[in-house]
């Protein structure tokens, strides 16, 4: 071989490739601009390992092995902020749904107890940004089922006050008020065709506290009357582009032009099913949604929602929450510019919660709305009907066989009292 050419294969040796130097750039940048991710299922894993026992060595967060998310990996991937999502099963609707679901919230919270070194539970934008400047992850809660609230307005305020900054309107089951993804299946038939009366009462009420609206697991129809009606920009915290892969999970252009419209935002899902419409996927084709996105909704309509403990495949190169950087660094590689990437990590989310808390600021001398759903919408084995207007003034009578006792027992007083 001529020396030049030596030489040249030497040097080509000693240098970084162009996918290492793209790596190393989006570590530099994530030092600087962690990852805010908008879903994450650590809390249904625990709930389903250890029943929420979270003091048992096993469950211990350093440790933890078999799940996709632990404390040295959040560091490794270098992970800023977290919605961690307090997803409860929809057999829990008309059954123990609240309790479930302050049960999660109760784990999060938990979380941030027993490990104050790694998560800061904050509760808006300013939170966030102090906890990442501390050195910790900023711990949100999303509310994964509009199920979790049992179409009451109350529950949903007395969630907020507890921390839960979004709620998905749906899960994988229509509420009484809002229509899930499955109609657009024809596996369910749809009941509301987007919302109904009461579902737009839930937005608006959502809107007044300062509680991002999550349209992921929402149907076509929903996700256009929210759009419409919604003051403040929504999230999706976790779905991608219908063009990309064709499952009814993800974001169909004529919305995401609506996104782009409202300043609203896509957190890119990293679930096979959602990616490739298969169950292989690569870190490059997740890289294609997030291109999909930013080119018809704009780059600052792009988020991170890996939904990690959540899902049962993920793409090669992405396994666990370690993985984010092979993301950035493939966005790196695509020429996106590193504000782009800088918004798709946090600032674009950042900009949506903010907005989300002036809204909430301009409605401050708005009173809580205070309309029940009809009774006749919720109607179920397990519920009582205390204040609808049939039982009105008689929640405190006593039942018919008390007061058939104590007629009884008053009637031989009488009678014996006579015979003295």
């Amino acid at each position: 071989m001529p020396g030049g050419s030596v030489w040249l294969l030497m040097l080509a040796l000693a240098l970084p490739s162009t996918g290492q130097q793209h790596l190393e750039e989006a570590e530099r940048i994530m030092i600087a601009t962690p990852v805010i991710d908008g879903h994450n299922d650590l809390p249904w894993q625990l709930l389903y390992k250890f029943n929420n026992q979270m003091r048992l060595p096993e469950a211990n967060l350093t440790v933890l092995n078999d799940t996709h998310t632990n404390i040295p990996k959040l560091r490794q991937g270098h992970v800023g902020g977290q919605f961690w999502s307090v997803y409860v099963p929809c057999e829990t609707q008309n059954k123990d749904a609240v309790k479930r679901t302050l049960e999660q919230m109760d784990v999060v919270h938990r979380m941030c107890d027993l490990y104050p070194e790694t998560f800061a539970c904050v509760t808006d934008s300013d939170g966030i940004k102090e906890a990442i400047q501390n050195g910790k992850v900023a711990s949100l809660i999303g509310v994964e089922g509009g199920h979790s609230i049992d179409s009451s307005l109350a529950v949903l305020r007395t969630l907020y006050r507890l921390g839960a900054r979004y709620m998905t309107l749906t899960h994988s089951c229509n509420t009484p008020w809002a229509d899930n993804w499955l109609v657009d299946t024809e596996s369910e038939k749809p009941v509301h065709h987007g919302l109904s009366a009461f579902g737009k009462l839930v937005v608006a009420e959502m809107n007044r506290l300062g509680m991002m609206v999550d349209l992921a697991h929402v149907s076509v129809d929903t996700m256009k009357v929210v759009l419409n009606i919604s003051k403040a920009p929504v999230i999706f915290s976790h779905s991608s582009a219908y063009s990309i892969c064709p499952h009814r999970r993800n974001v169909p252009d004529d919305v995401l032009r609506q996104v782009a419209s409202t300043g609203s935002l896509v957190m890119v899902n990293f679930y096979n099913a959602y990616v490739t419409c298969s169950d292989k996927a690569t870190v490059s084709d997740v890289a294609d949604h997030m291109d999909y996105v930013k080119k018809v909704a704009g780059a600052k309509a792009v988020g991170f929602g890996g939904d990690y403990d959540g899902v049962d495949g993920l793409p090669t190169g992405l396994e666990d929450v370690s993985k984010y950087p092979a993301l950035v660094a493939e966005l790196l590689a695509r020429n996106w510019t590193e504000q782009e990437v800088k918004g798709a990590l946090a600032e674009n989310l950042l900009r949506v919660f903010r907005e989300v808390e002036r809204v909430k600021a301009s409605l401050q001398g708005t009173a809580a709305d205070e309309t029940p759903i009809a009774f006749e919408e919720v109607q179920g084995p397990c519920r009582t009907s205390y204040g609808y207007t049939k039982n009105a003034g008689t929640a405190r009578r006593p039942p018919a066989a008390l007061a058939l006792a104590l007629a009884v027992a008053l009637g031989l007083a009488l009678l014996l009292s006579v015979v003295s």
